[in-house]
């Protein structure tokens, strides 16, 4: 397996992985995204700035990590690269495979000249909690967020 920058080659199986992260959303929800990022358009908004995937040796992604670049991050001090999205098939947790996918991610914001990441987690995704407390993420904040339709 290896770790590299997503390539327009990878739209089909990028799309696939963010269907399995996000099931309650349409795979056609994030094809103008994907497609922006692969053609260098900013097209909505917290278009990726990197998008990193694990390819296994038959070719076939088995995850994939998209950083952003916010203005604010919880804990963080000025503009941060934020983990957007961040996924590994179900049958390779814990096996190195979203640890070498943040790596590749921490590389790229230190090269971008970056001293810190940020991500987040639904309150009840504790999976997720240990996955980024695993890879040296430390707990700042826990919120709740409201809407209000007008």
């Amino acid at each position: 397996m290896r770790v590299r920058q997503v390539q327009p080659s990878d739209r089909d199986e990028w799309l696939r992985l963010l269907t399995e992260l996000y099931p309650d959303h349409l795979e056609s929800e994030h094809i103008p995204a994907v497609d922006a990022f692969l053609s260098g358009q900013a097209a909505v908004e917290l278009l990726p700035s990197a998008v990193f995937v694990c390819e296994a040796d038959t070719g076939k992604l088995v995850g994939f990590l998209e950083l952003s670049v916010r203005n604010y991050a919880e804990g963080c001090s000025g503009p941060t690269p934020y983990v957007e999205s961040w996924f590994v098939d179900s049958n390779l947790r814990g096996s190195g495979v979203g640890r070498a996918l943040m790596e590749a991610a921490e590389d790229w914001a230190r090269q971008q000249g970056y001293s810190e990441l940020a991500s987040n987690a639904e309150l009840e995704n504790t999976v997720s909690h240990q996955a980024h407390e695993a890879v040296g993420f430390a707990e700042v904040e826990r919120t709740v967020h409201f809407r209000k339709t007008l």
